[in-house]
């Protein structure tokens, strides 16, 4: 069945529609400027204080903005991270997909068809949240391969070898396929590896972009996959088929950036740029809506329930 869209017309006056589904071109450029500026001072930072302490830092930095870059793809493939259609699609590919390795169109086909059949048995990200509650052994386990990269090589293996093609294709059609699948994000990544060469750092590209990539991106982005949909309490209601979870300012700068833990706000109205889901959220909450909706008071809460699983006697 699909999931029954919420109607708001219902709720939200006209000049309120009109005021949290505002596109602004300024508001998405200044994310993705905000991002790639944290991406460039946390390499400055260990460039200036070269230690432990500071890479650690500049890996979880660099990894929570490319999943924020992945987060303004994502906005960019519901058309609403910028204002301008023309510079939507052409952005978000050079500046949030390609350098990590994804694409916004074909992400927009598959996501599009996740908001229709929102944990149903044909929501193609029903694998995400459909196994838990797990047992607190099994995250760990989890944990241990995002956080060692072990996970983060597997989908980086599957994702050159599907673009490779299979074995017996004719040399040609595997260019044809490399190219289409992963052609644009290598050219964007050379550009990146070039740049920082020019800058006397080119084993930064390894230090702080692919390792990020490869760890702390993969671990955060469970947290995220995670919070957004495992154990929600009715599949088939809008309002409690996906999950808000508050944040705190580290929690955002860390793990929820660019207003990500709004998401069952963003699943009743999906033309909701990020920028203007807090506001939403507030204008649902002051229309009595908060007890209809699945709300989580922190991530900790959310974990907890996820692994829930009781361990094997």
């Amino acid at each position: 069945m699909n999931v029954e869209r919420f109607d708001p017309n219902t709720a939200l006056s006209r000049e309120e529609l009109a005021s949290v589904s505002a596109r602004s071109d300024v508001k998405g450029l200044l994310c993705i400027a905000h991002a790639w500026a944290v991406i460039a001072a946390s390499m400055a930072m260990y460039a200036v204080w070269p230690n432990p302490l500071t890479f650690l830092i500049a890996v979880i930095l660099i990894g929570s903005r490319q999943l924020g870059l992945a987060i303004l793809m994502h906005d960019a493939a519901h058309g609403v991270l910028l204002r301008s259609k023309n510079w939507n699609d052409p952005v978000s590919q050079w500046l949030c997909a390609w350098p990590v390795f994804t694409d916004t169109i074909p992400y927009r086909h598959y996501h599009l068809v996740h908001h229709r059949k929102t944990q149903q048995k044909d929501d193609p990200d029903l694998h995400l949240s459909a196994k838990f509650p797990i047992t607190k052994e099994s995250f760990r386990r989890k944990m241990i391969r995002d956080f060692t990269g072990r996970t983060g090589l597997k989908l980086r293996r599957y994702q050159l070898l599907n673009a490779i093609g299979p074995a017996g294709m004719p040399f040609a059609d595997r260019a044809r396929n490399f190219w289409t699948r992963l052609g644009m994000p290598f050219v964007v990544n050379i550009i990146l590896l070039a740049i920082l060469t020019a800058l006397g750092k080119p084993h930064y590209y390894f230090m702080f972009w692919l390792l990020p990539l490869l760890t702390w991106q993969q671990v955060i982005t469970r947290i995220r996959n995670i919070a957004e949909h495992a154990m929600v309490p009715d599949n088939d209601d809008v309002m409690r088929n996906a999950r808000t979870t508050y944040a705190s300012w580290w929690e955002r700068a860390l793990w929820a950036p660019y207003w990500v833990n709004y998401h069952v706000d963003h699943h009743m109205l999906i033309y909701v740029p990020c920028y203007n889901l807090p506001k939403l959220h507030r204008l649902l909450l002051a229309k009595g809506y908060g007890p209809k909706m699945e709300i989580r008071k922190n991530y900790a809460d959310v974990l907890r329930l996820a692994t829930s699983k009781p361990a094997a006697a």
